[in-house]
């Protein structure tokens, strides 16, 4: 069910929290996006005057899932196989770096990681399972923890609460239940609101919204099977990418244990398919 909030409402919750603007290069690849015809030679052009922009593209390219024979330095080349989507997604994430002070980087490496990590491996897992809409599986994979830059902004401390959170999942605890006790507010709201301001599709935003809230989604036979699909291949990525131990400072993975078996109905798969899976996918060097 989609959520409208009042501007007030929006106020509220993020009251306190930065939400990026999108760089005048984003307006101007989005721009360009709506054209008839995209002109893949100007948003290279566009990229190419930003040194992060053009390296966080040609890291993506260059990653092992790709499978290419040659590592790619030609930012013309990076778009042209990335396509205009793929593109204007990857600078949406770079934005977020933006907002943040050095020492915060620093501290987000792990998160950096794990989001283009999970992102990559959606985006296999999406095709492998015959996914009508890979690049969305791409997408929530890249933003689905967009929030927790921002959470890092506004708590110094935000990181320890986080690993608690990961340390505490079970069927009657999520990940952002400690969030909110501790701090009134959690990464997926937060991420929900700036995928908004994104304008990212709604379903997206909700898929962002509820990523901790799965076990939920699953038992309710009336939830948006395009939201069910979607957080089924991005908990099995997360699992895959060991975001627990990334993240969550934690050995073993607890919220996968509480959604396993409703996600591996749901999309089809026996564990020993998924075991397979996660073992082909981390051959390629994710996770």
């Amino acid at each position: 069910m989609t959520v409208e909030l009042s501007d007030e409402q929006i106020r509220s919750v993020l009251q306190g929290i930065s939400v990026p603007p999108q760089p005048q290069i984003m307006v101007d690849l989005q721009m360009e996006q709506v054209m008839p015809d995209p002109d893949l030679r100007a948003i290279a052009r566009l990229i190419s005057q930003d040194p992060g922009l053009s390296g966080a593209l040609l890291k993506t390219v260059n990653s092992p899932l790709f499978g290419l024979a040659n590592r790619i330095a030609s930012i013309q080349q990076a778009v042209n196989l990335l396509g205009c989507r793929s593109v204007v997604n990857l600078i949406n994430a770079q934005s977020i770096k933006g907002e943040l002070t050095d020492a915060a980087i620093v501290t987000l490496n792990r998160f950096w990681d794990t989001a283009q990590d999970v992102a990559m491996t959606s985006l296999t897992l999406a095709k492998r399972i015959g996914h009508p809409a890979p690049d969305e599986a791409y997408t929530l994979g890249l933003f689905h923890n967009c929030g927790i830059p921002l959470m890092l902004a506004r708590f110094p401390g935000y990181m320890s609460v986080l690993e608690e959170a990961y340390a505490s999942a079970s069927d009657a605890v999520r990940i952002t239940d400690i969030e909110n006790r501790v701090l009134s507010t959690n990464h997926a709201v937060v991420g929900y609101f700036v995928a908004r301001s994104w304008k990212l599709p709604v379903h997206l935003c909700e898929a962002i919204a509820n990523h901790h809230n799965a076990l939920a989604l699953f038992d309710d036979e009336l939830s948006d099977p395009q939201i069910k699909t979607l957080l089924a291949i991005l908990k099995m990525a997360e699992h895959i990418c060991a975001c627990h131990r990334v993240l969550g400072d934690q050995p073993d993975d607890y919220e996968w244990v509480t959604v396993q078996q409703q996600v591996l109905e749901y999309v089809g798969l026996s564990e020993y398919d998924f075991d397979y899976l996660k073992g082909s996918i981390r051959e390629l060097g994710v996770g």
